[in-house]
C-alpha cells in the first residue's frame, strides 16, 4: 500500500544544496511525490475558481546537466528558472557528501516516475506524455496503462514539432486537463521548452522533464544493475549499451561535471 505524504504548504518545504552551481533539492522521492500532489491540487483548486497558476518547473541534475550549465550561461539561466532541481545522477549525491548536510538520496527520474504514478493513481492526478518518437510514445503509454490501470493518461504527443507548432501543442495539453506534463525532449531542449512555454501552460500543476524515460518505460532501454547504480556507474552501463550515441557524451561531460562539482558546491541555502 502506498501512502502519499503531502507537503505542508504550497511552497517548497525543503532546503537546497548548491551542487556544481545548481540549487539542488534535499528531498526524497516520497517527499517529491507529495510535493507534486500538493502543487497539482493547488493548481486544480485555482482552475475551479476561474484562475490559472503558472506551473511548477521540475528539472533534474546529473553529470550532463551540470556540464552543460557550466559551459553555457544560457542553459544555466534556464536551469535556475526551475522551482525544483532534483539529483537525478548519483554523481550529484556523491558531490553533496563533501558537505556537512548532504542530499538524502538520489531521485532518478526513471524511478521517480513510478512513485509519481502511484501517487497520481491514489489522488486522481492526470498525466500528459510529451516527447520521443510516435512508436516509442505509444509503447510507453501502453506499458504505463498496463502497470497502473487507475492512472489517468489524458493525452500524449511525440516530440517532433517545430517552434511554430508549440502554441498548438500547449493548447492541446491545457485542453486535456492534465495536472502533470512529462516532457521527454532531451537536454537542453526540454528545459528550454518549459521556460519558453510556461505562460501558455498556465493551469497545469507540474512540468516535469524526463529525458530518456520513455525508452525505459517502453522496454527499449534497460537499467543498470543496482550495484552499478549505487556506485554511480550507470553512465558506464548505458555507454556500453549504446556506445555510438553515448560514449563520447560521457567522455566529454563527466570530467567537466566533476570539476564543476568540486569548484562550485556549497552548503545548503
Amino acid at each position: 500500500m502506498t501512502t502519499v505524504h503531502l507537503a505542508g504548504h504550497s511552497g517548497n518545504a525543503f532546503r537546497n544544496v548548491n551542487i556544481g552551481g545548481l540549487p539542488t533539492a534535499a528531498i526524497t522521492a516520497e517527499e517529491m511525490a507529495g510535493q507534486m500532489v500538493a502543487d497539482c491540487i493547488l493548481a486544480r483548486e485555482a482552475r475551479s475558481k476561474g484562475q490559472s497558476l503558472l506551473p511548477k518547473l521540475v528539472f533534474s541534475s546529473n553529470g550532463q546537466g551540470v556540464s552543460l550549465a557550466n559551459d553555457d550561461a544560457g542553459f544555466h539561466a534556464t536551469m535556475l528558472a526551475a522551482d525544483i532541481i532534483h539529483a537525478d545522477g548519483m554523481s550529484v549525491v556523491f558531490a553533496s557528501r563533501l558537505l556537512r548536510k548532504p542530499l538524502p538520496e538520489r531521485v532518478a527520474t526513471t524511478d521517480f516516475f513510478h512513485d509519481a504514478a502511484r501517487a497520481a493513481s491514489l489522488t486522481g492526478l492526470r498525466f500528459f506524455m510529451l516527447g520521443a518518437t510516435e512508436a516509442q510514445s505509444e509503447r510507453a503509454c501502453a506499458a504505463v496503462k498496463s502497470s497502473y490501470p487507475d492512472l489517468q493518461i489524458v493525452g500524449r504527443r511525440n516530440g517532433y514539432f517545430s517552434h511554430l507548432e508549440e502554441a498548438e501543442v500547449c493548447a492541446q495539453i491545457c485542453a486535456s486537463g492534465a495536472d502533470v506534463l512529462w516532457i521527454a525532449l532531451g537536454k537542453p531542449k526540454q528545459e528550454e521548452f518549459c521556460v519558453r512555454n510556461r505562460e501558455l501552460l498556465r493551469g497545469v500543476g507540474w512540468l516535469k522533464t524526463c529525458g530518456g524515460l520513455y525508452a525505459f518505460l517502453a522496454g527499449a532501454d534497460k537499467r543498470a544493475p543496482k550495484w552499478m547504480q549505487n556506485a554511480g556507474l550507470e553512465w558506464a552501463y548505458r555507454a556500453f549499451q549504446d556506445p555510438r550515441r553515448l560514449a563520447w557524451r560521457y567522455l566529454t561531460t563527466n570530467p567537466r561535471a566533476f570539476t564543476a562539482m568540486l569548484r562550485s558546491s556549497r552548503e545548503a541555502t
